[in-house]
């Protein structure tokens, strides 16, 4: 896996810190780190859907359709 050297706000670090160390919640601030670019990797993919469906005007498909489409989407990335 590659290997990025970054620097932090203070905030950023301490934040980082709170949720591995104190909460506990994640092993390591790579694990936490990988899992919020996920999330933002994510979120990209729902804006970028979200812009095209805006501009495409009607669809004929089905709500079920839609997301199922999506899902497909998401985990072919």
């Amino acid at each position: 896996m590659p290997r990025q050297s970054i620097s932090l706000t203070e905030k950023n670090d301490a934040w980082l810190k709170y949720h591995v160390e104190d909460a506990k919640e994640y092993a390591s601030k790579s694990e936490l780190v990988n899992e919020l670019i996920r999330k933002a990797r994510r979120n990209e993919t729902i804006n970028q859907k979200l812009i095209e469906a805006e501009n495409s005007g009607f669809v004929e498909q089905t709500k079920e359709e839609i997301l199922s489409d999506f899902k497909k989407d998401l985990n072919s990335k």
